[in-house]
């Protein structure tokens, strides 16, 4: 392996677009994923049924058929079952070929790969170090919070007087 391909470079170029509708897997429904599917169907690579592109946003139902609300009281949407179904497996092919691609360079290269793991690794000890010493202090003075607070009720909570234990009378 020479050079790293096309599409992992493309993937690590900034995009000022930002989407903002529906997401699937954190990419934006109408402006990435129907477009995308729509190619795909049209190319013969997948058979994305005509009404899930229609309407790829579906109310979601309880078990009894009834519309699904949430607690604030909306209705609750759901991505259409074969565009989900598709994005999940794209998800899937996706984590595979970044697994494979890393795999590839540790293997090709692994002196420069083993040393960039231990830069990133070296880098990251004081990070670490700092964040340990952060959280210790968080929790000692949560702990002394509750302390101070359970002194403050004792000395304000009249003492309960104590009923003297009844004596167990057998029949």
């Amino acid at each position: 392996m020479k050079e790293t391909p096309n599409y992992i470079k493309n993937l690590l170029l900034p995009n000022a677009k930002s989407p903002t509708g529906r997401r699937a897997w954190g990419i934006d429904l109408e402006t990435v994923w129907l477009p995308f599917f729509t190619a795909t169907n049209t190319m013969g690579d997948t058979a994305i049924p005509y009404d899930a592109l229609g309407s790829p946003i579906r109310l979601a139902y309880d078990k009894d058929g009834g519309v699904k609300f949430s607690k604030a009281g909306r209705p609750i949407t759901r991505v259409a079952k074969p565009i989900a179904d598709s994005v999940t497996l794209i998800r899937q092919n996706f984590v595979a070929h970044l697994q494979q691609f890393a795999e590839q360079v540790a293997t090709d290269k692994p002196k420069d790969y083993t040393k960039q793991a231990e830069m990133a690794v070296n880098a990251g000890r004081p990070i670490i170090a700092h964040d340990k010493v952060e959280l210790e202090r968080a929790i000692q003075l949560q702990v002394e919070e509750a302390l101070r607070k359970a002194q403050e009720e004792a000395v304000h909570t009249p003492e309960q007087v104590k009923e003297p234990a009844k004596e167990l009378v057998t029949a």
